[in-house]
């Protein structure tokens, strides 16, 4: 992602996967999320412009998920934009990676840039040692205002999962060629708050049943795997449209 910076498990019952599902599954689990329990830890405060009730449909049932914190280093995109796009995500995870390089672009040029889409970052950690201690090196790397920056980086190529590419030494590396602090890159990664951000993330997705990556609530439309541009965009535009 190089976009303006706005606003500032391996197993069912969710699968990763790219391709395996056609932009039929935002139809097909929404049926299934809606009426999972809200996440026990809830962020703080409702969205405000959340969607609501528009021309006699059901609120979004995912409106609470929204956190819309001004200066969110892990958002992208205004804290009032009408739709709030909740990314859940590991940084090995190579259809994450899929999205980071060829989807997201597209939906940060044509929609948070212009006010319509904020995204919200969510750790979701799940494929071992390396993807644990990249999400906190990206936390830390938040914490000095390079939380994008950090992710294009992890993203930029595909590695193999925990074969000592995201070690100590390349995250480190990493943070060096950002012009990161380096003493205190280290401290934050280590502390019990950036333990604990993440911690609130994976307790969210667990609460919904997420247990792979990458997985999307795209205001009230959950959307399941690498999916294309098209169906991001057909949920985005169809909620734009009833707002």
């Amino acid at each position: 992602m190089k976009p303006s910076r706005g606003g500032a498990g391996k197993t069912p019952p969710i699968r990763r996967a790219a391709g395996w599902l056609g932009p039929v599954v935002v139809i097909a689990i929404v049926a299934v999320l809606a009426i999972i329990a809200r996440p026990t830890d809830k962020p703080s405060g409702p969205a405000a412009g959340a969607a609501g009730t528009a021309g006699g449909q059901e609120e979004n049932p995912f409106a609470g998920l929204a956190r819309r914190a001004p200066g969110d280093p892990v958002a992208l995109g205004e804290p009032d934009a009408p739709i709030v796009v909740i990314e859940y995500a590991d940084f090995q995870c190579p259809f994450c990676g899929k999205h980071a390089r060829e989807t997201a672009p597209r939906l940060i040029r044509e929609y948070v840039d212009q006010g319509l889409v904020r995204i919200e970052w969510r750790d979701l950690p799940y494929l071992g040692d390396e993807s644990r201690a990249a999400a906190a090196a990206a936390r830390a790397a938040a914490a000095q205002g390079k939380f994008w920056e950090f992710h294009d980086a992890l993203y930029a190529k595909q590695r193999r999962v925990n074969s000592g590419a995201l070690n100590d030494a390349a995250l480190r590396d990493i943070a060096s060629q950002l012009g990161l602090d380096l003493a205190r890159f280290d401290a934050d990664r280590a502390s019990a708050v950036t333990r604990e951000a993440i911690d609130q993330d994976r307790r969210e997705a667990a609460s919904m049943g997420l247990t792979g990556t990458p997985a999307f609530i795209v205001g009230d439309t959950p959307i399941i795997g690498a999916q294309p541009y098209e169906a991001f965009k057909q949920a985005i535009d169809k909620q734009l449209d009833a707002a």
